[in-house]
């Protein structure tokens, strides 16, 4: 709960009172992680769109082999990955345990409720999969999207499961950060509900600026809708389920489907 001491005064679920400046942690935190991608992509697609190539004859590729000639050392370099794209998420969960003890707990990503959460995050999975991907090739068809390659690894035993961590790794990250962490530090700022939702999920349709206009407007609905339900449920467990579930569509899928078809 807040004190009256002051806006940067936060109290701890143990009761102690603890001067904090959250402004400048939210600016650190979004500064390592998904803000500084937000920026990248927005110098990335300023240089697709002055490129003498429409966009949606360039291709933007996602989880690209390191060295496909020795398949031993690009597992090592792919889990090496996925791993330390698991530290942002470890931090934001250090950094919301200093006022809102248990962290875990405080955002719903714990284990209190796994059937709801399983069973809400596959109906949101679905709820936004198949406009998602008519919106994709929509975009691309207008030309405002790039031609999208979901995975670039080589054809090896470890292919699929290695694109079903980098899956449930993006959803952690992407979830813990934007919706968990970031909904509860802008509202001890005293952000409105309305303002929270709109700035997450502008900055994440942003960080998917490099794969053209089409991937920031999809992933900027994206963001709204999930904002709008972690308000109403206050869990991010399901939103994480629901990432998790289109992501690996999208890797796994991409990879079985696209040698075989000419749309994707």
């Amino acid at each position: 709960m807040r004190d009256s001491d002051g806006p940067g005064d936060l109290v701890t679920t143990d009761g102690d009172l603890r001067t904090r400046q959250p402004g400048w942690e939210i600016f650190i935190v979004l500064g390592l992680t998904l803000g500084q991608s937000a920026v990248y992509s927005l110098l990335r697609i300023i240089e697709r769109l002055t490129r003498n190539v429409p966009l949606n004859q360039q291709t933007s590729t996602l989880n690209q082999s390191v060295t496909p000639d020795r398949p031993w050392l690009d597992l090592t370099y792919q889990l090496v990955n996925i791993g330390f794209g698991f530290m942002p998420v470890l931090l934001a969960l250090y950094l919301l345990n200093q006022t809102n003890r248990p962290a875990g707990a405080a955002i719903g990503l714990d284990r209190q409720r796994i059937g709801f959460d399983l069973r809400f995050g596959a109906l949101i999975a679905a709820f936004i999969g198949i406009p998602g991907l008519g919106l994709y090739l929509g975009a691309r068809a207008l030309g405002l999207n790039t031609d999208v390659q979901a995975s670039a690894l080589a054809d090896t035993w470890w292919t699929v499961p290695v694109l079903i961590l980098a899956a449930v790794q993006n959803a952690a990250l992407e979830e813990v950060i934007m919706i968990g962490y970031l909904f509860t530090r802008l509202s001890q700022l005293r952000w409105s509900p309305s303002m929270i939702i709109v700035f997450s999920a502008v900055v994440r349709g942003s960080y998917h600026l490099y794969q053209g206009i089409g991937g920031f407007v999809g992933n900027l609905i994206m963001g709204l809708i999930f904002g709008l339900i972690y308000l109403r449920w206050k869990r991010v467990a399901p939103l994480v389920v629901a990432h998790t579930l289109l992501d690996v569509a999208a890797f796994v899928g991409y990879a079985l489907v696209a040698p075989h078809v000419s749309w994707l």
